[in-house]
């Protein structure tokens, strides 16, 4: 039998962290008798054995709070810095673990996160992982706890827009978070009444967008809100994209390799800048006065709503009974109204996206929502 497992938060923060590690550390502590440590700041404090003892008393009352109270970070156990070297830390985390009387480790995290896992997983850790992030990204389950709240946030967001949009007789493009999937941007887009959504699964062209811009105003409206996801692209910077995905999978020594890489990087980095691109854009094509908002870290702050304090709940107490039982390598995830275990190796390295026949784009398309396609 287990006598003692870890619990860390590692990747970006999000709400419904401190639920997930109160629901870990009472299961534990209650139900099954085990002691719980959590390892502070991610995979970092693991190498660095900086951890806290998660008694009742360390667990009370984090609930309601956001953020984690273990701190996060984004190293990973195979390319971990240590001084000036960047090094392969993961078997000395195994050892660590071991060391410590630590016999079994729930990661709480995103897609990295699950990646992160599955290494320690296969250098012998018994692993349990809970999927998180505001992104929704992660594949495998059907909800990641973090998503609720921060559409939540995202959509109260687009709704204030609506107010000084109509006073002032404007194009808002408001940014949404998302990383590379659209679920944040189109969830808000919709719930929040946008009349355009722009996510990374469905290029746009800008013309596309200032049609559905001025047949608004043609046809009486005086106002329009454009909800953006931070990773959509438009047709010709996906061609761009391509081109230069291309020449890296083309380059030949190493040397050319890199050189491709830093290009796409380059490139990508002056994507960050598109939304703001796109108001400017938008203005000059219609003659409507645009204005942007990018909403940021705010939407990953904040006490999280009931829906992700349940989701991280009911997750955090089966991760429990998946190390009890000895089910590990697994990540908890919701598949209906059901919780389900997928093997890591399933869902390392993959990204749940929007399907271009989601029920969410098809209702918006019938509510005559832009797409810019």
């Amino acid at each position: 039998m287990v006598k003692s497992i870890g619990v860390l938060t590692a990747g970006g923060d999000a709400p419904g962290l401190n639920a997930a590690i109160r629901a870990i550390g009472k299961s534990a502590i209650r139900k099954h008798g085990l002691s719980v440590v959590g390892y502070l700041d991610g995979f970092r404090g693991l190498m660095d054995r900086r951890h806290v003892r998660l008694d009742s008393e360390a667990l009370s009352g984090i609930l309601i709070k956001g953020g984690t109270i273990l701190g996060t970070s984004r190293d990973k156990p195979h390319k971990m810095r240590v001084g000036d070297q960047t090094l392969d830390m993961t078997a000395a985390m195994v050892e660590t673990a071991a060391n410590m009387g630590v016999e079994a480790i729930v990661c709480l995290g995103g897609g990295g996160t699950q990646k992160n896992a599955k290494r320690l997983a296969d250098a012998g850790m018994n692993v349990v992982t809970l999927p998180k992030t505001i992104d929704n990204d992660v594949w495998g389950t059907e909800r990641t706890f973090g998503f609720d709240t921060a559409l939540s946030i995202a959509t109260e967001a687009v709704d204030r827009l609506h107010s000084t949009a109509h006073s002032h007789h404007r194009t808002m493009v408001v940014e949404v978070m998302g990383h590379n999937t659209g679920w944040l941007a189109l969830g808000a887009g919709l719930a929040g009444g946008a009349d355009v959504i722009l996510i990374p699964e469905i290029p746009y062209s800008v013309e596309k967008v200032a049609e559905t811009l001025m047949a608004r105003k043609a046809s009486g409206s005086r106002f329009s809100i454009v909800a953006i996801s931070e990773g959509a692209i438009s047709t010709e910077e996906k061609a761009e994209l391509d081109r230069l995905l291309a020449a890296k999978g083309d380059a030949g020594d190493s040397d050319e390799k890199a050189a491709a890489k830093q290009a796409i990087a380059a490139y990508e980095h002056e994507l960050t800048q598109s939304t703001t691109m796109l108001a400017e854009r938008l203005e000059a094509l219609t003659g409507i006065a645009s204005r942007t908002t990018i909403l940021g870290h705010v939407q990953r702050g904040g006490s999280p709503s009931a829906v992700d304090r349940l989701l991280a709940t009911y997750m955090g107490a089966d991760a429990v009974q998946a190390i009890v039982e000895g089910d590990y390598g697994k990540m908890i995830a919701t598949s209906g109204r059901h919780i389900v275990r997928l093997p890591l190796e399933e869902v390392a390295g993959r990204r749940r996206t929007v399907p271009l026949d989601h029920k969410w784009i098809e209702a918006a398309r019938t509510l005559g929502v832009g797409f810019g396609d």
